[in-house]
């Protein structure tokens, strides 16, 4: 029971974070609807680690935490004038835009923390570890799993109805571009090629910017203002 207590803490941490920021921030804030979305999967995650559902529960924990620093980097980035990284800016650049729909924000942000930030974590928790990224396959699955569950439930809960159709048809064609099953296999073919170039610093580094470019692209399209 120690050692699984040693295990969440970190978790845990992450968890207060977001919880402190769902309360601080105002509701229709885009970054606070991204926030609503992944604060949801952490608590599932955390809840998931205490009942001893993760195989590895420490390269779950690891994993997660490591995954969760990338966005609470560029939150804390933005929040002190400072650039965040390319995928994100879309989100912190139109969260307060009256043309954008809360349901955009969400997938903007899913698609910046599973296209970019979660083949950067695979890489962070393989060093931490000590371990490849095969070694933690079964965790990434399980993450992903868990979002493309709760995306089908956003998309259900944030789609507007039938009295918005004159909103509803754009956002339906505008979102149908992206798939977070599609991006998620991207992301594991991207942290494998980051592994292997590990040691050929400025590949890498040329690398990880081409696809924090590419992703911040696809956010930017997900983020396009819709007239009421």
């Amino acid at each position: 029971m120690v050692q699984l207590q040693h295990l969440t803490a970190p978790v845990d941490a992450v968890v207060a974070r977001m919880r402190a920021m769902d309360a601080a921030l105002p509701p229709r804030d885009g970054v606070a609807v991204f926030n609503r979305v992944y604060l949801a999967v952490t608590e599932e995650i955390d809840r998931r680690l205490d009942a001893g559902e993760f195989p590895d529960p420490r390269a779950a924990a690891a994993l997660d935490v490591r995954f969760a620093e990338r966005y609470l980097a560029a939150v804390d980035a933005a929040a002190a004038d400072r650039r965040p990284p390319a995928c994100w800016r879309p989100l912190f650049q139109f969260r307060r835009h009256p043309g954008v729909r809360p349901l955009q924000f969400a997938l903007a942000g899913i698609n910046a923390h599973i296209g970019h930030d979660l083949a950067l974590a695979v890489v962070d928790a393989c060093r931490t570890l000590d371990c490849e990224p095969a070694d933690l396959e079964d965790e990434f699955d399980r993450v992903g799993d868990l979002l493309v569950s709760l995306e089908e439930r956003i998309r259900e809960d944030l789609m507007p109805g039938p009295d918005l159709l004159q909103i509803a048809d754009p956002l339906t064609h505008l979102l149908g571009s992206w798939s977070l099953e599609r991006a998620r296999d991207a992301t594991w073919a991207a942290a494998r090629a980051l592994w292997v170039l590990r040691d050929c610093a400025d590949v890498a580094e040329e690398f990880t910017e081409r696809l924090d470019a590419a992703v911040g692209f696809a956010g930017r399209m997900l983020l396009t203002p819709l007239a009421d």
